[in-house]
């Protein structure tokens, strides 16, 4: 059994649809209170009356996290509702495809400063409030695609994904005497709208390269982070947490078949 963590408060950015919106979910089934952050206001209605069944009690701070500004009026708007942040949630992000050559130098920027600069400005808005609990947790939600794979067509997002790992080192260094962890969650395929939009070809090619069959579900992502939330994760920081049914351990398309031919015998 883990120590319940009903009553603690977070922030999940992005947490208005798709992984965000599964990880607020799920820390408020937990009886966690959430903040769940985004652009639109209706979407973040959205998610207030989904989740409104939950122990924990979910409201909706507009933000754009390209702006230092808006991260710190987040961070407020939390301790006001609140009275304390205990666990960030940095998950808020964009994955538009586009082929290198066709990248121009605007949207580079613009993903980084989303992906990276605003997961960075959000968990230091939240670090007085996060040492004042004594035992703030950071969650960056990083990706298998830059870390560990590649992509076509996703060379800037694998780069930001990439450096929020790098981010996520060097911050759990730094923070650890203050009694917070720092650590990423690594998801696989998740189905989410955005992968959705994809086209059904790409959901079932990117199906068939899982061992367990099976996109990944939002909550198989909140579930992860709210693992590192607890009292008994206290003691693991700086790390990666990959969850992807399996995925990165596929050598090629032949072990696959070799999973098929093994469960047919």
């Amino acid at each position: 059994m883990f120590t319940p963590i009903a009553g603690r408060a977070a922030i999940v950015t992005g947490g208005t649809k798709g992984i965000g919106l599964g990880i607020a979910g799920v820390l408020a089934g937990a009886g966690v209170d959430v903040v769940v952050c985004g652009r639109d206001p209706e979407a973040g209605a959205a998610a207030e009356a989904a989740l409104a069944d939950r122990p924990g009690a979910v409201r909706y701070v507009r933000a754009d996290l390209t702006r230092a500004g808006d991260c710190e009026r987040l961070a407020a708007a939390t301790l006001d509702a609140f009275g304390r942040i205990d666990i960030v949630c940095a998950n808020a992000g964009a994955f538009p495809e586009r082929r290198l050559e066709d990248l121009t130098s605007a949207e580079i920027d613009e993903l980084f400063a989303l992906n990276v600069r605003g997961a960075m400005l959000t968990v230091r808005a939240c670090l007085p409030a996060l040492e004042a609990g004594g035992h703030g947790r950071v969650i960056v939600t990083s990706s298998i695609a830059g870390p560990v794979t590649g992509y076509p067509g996703w060379s800037h997002d694998g780069a930001t994904k990439a450096a929020l790992l790098g981010f996520m080192r060097s911050a759990a260094m730094e923070l650890a005497p203050k009694g917070i962890t720092v650590n990423a969650v690594l998801p696989g395929n998740i189905a989410t709208g955005g992968l959705e939009e994809m086209g059904e070809a790409y959901l079932a090619a990117m199906t068939s390269s899982i061992p367990q069959g099976r996109l990944g579900a939002p909550e198989d992502i909140g579930h992860a982070c709210l693992f590192l939330a607890t009292d008994e994760a206290a003691y693991i920081t700086g790390a990666s947490l990959v969850v992807d049914g399996g995925q990165i351990l596929t050598e090629s398309a032949g072990s696959m078949e070799a999973i098929g031919t093994a469960q047919a015998a």
